[in-house]
């Protein structure tokens, strides 16, 4: 009687290891299906605001006249995007959509650094500093066993600050203040993108279009950032 109520205690015990593997098994694929799903949509993003950067340059001028328009847009877009992210076909329409305007939105300074000496040489370097830095920096969120979580309340407050900051500039006018809101700009979402990125490993991302886009919006920032900080020191120069 013992040996029989071993053997079905540890059979049992079996079955539940397994049933624990599986299940282990099972999420650590749902999360690699996400994660590329989440990857693919962020390269796609990638080149449909290259598409629009690439158009947009182009039309400088027609821009520029309705610059502040495109920004709302943009926006409303945005907003647009995550109330269909759950929506299939719309929530990419909307995606790319996005995307495509932003790229559309960032053809000014583009074309301003393009026309500085060596311009072409200063977008190409901001662009693989940033690509470097993305890299790097979610190698290291995926493999780190620190959790970032409690980085989010700081993050916000200093994006914030520098948006606050930024709109100020508007009416200064202050290289140095942008070269330090760059500065400050390039180390947060820098930041940003380690704390997604481990949002996205804990499942804190509802659909891969939402944790795309969160990606998207920290190398856009971190580029422009960079483009600005590299654009200002060629000035100085100069």
């Amino acid at each position: 009687m013992y040996k029989r109520d071993y053997l079905t205690s540890a059979n049992a015990s079996q079955d539940s290891t397994y049933a624990n593997e599986s299940v282990g098994h099972k999420s650590k694929a749902d999360m690699m299906a996400f994660l590329k799903a989440t990857y693919q949509l962020f390269a796609g993003s990638l080149l449909a605001a290259t598409a629009g950067a690439y158009i947009g340059l182009d039309m400088v001028s027609t821009i520029a006249t309705w610059y502040w328009g495109l920004v709302i847009f943009q926006f409303v877009l945005l907003f647009a995007l995550y109330a269909v992210k759950e929506k299939p076909g719309i929530n990419l329409a909307v995606l790319f959509g996005f995307t495509f305007i932003s790229g559309l939105t960032i053809t000014p300074l583009l074309a301003s650094v393009f026309n500085m000496p060596g311009g072409a040489a200063i977008v190409a370097q901001a662009f693989l500093m940033t690509s470097v830095a993305f890299g790097g920096i979610s190698m290291f969120a995926l493999t780190t066993k620190r959790d970032f979580s409690s980085m989010g309340k700081m993050l916000f407050i200093t994006l914030i600050i520098v948006v606050i900051a930024s709109l100020l500039n508007i009416f200064f006018a202050s290289p140095v203040l942008q070269l330090a809101i760059s500065g400050v700009a390039a180390i947060l979402f820098s930041a940003f993108i380690l704390y997604d990125t481990q949002q996205i490993i804990k499942g804190n991302f509802s659909t891969p279009v939402e944790a795309a886009i969160a990606l998207y919006l920290d190398f856009l920032n971190l580029f422009i950032s960079l483009l600005q900080i590299l654009s200002a020191f060629a000035r100085s120069d100069d």
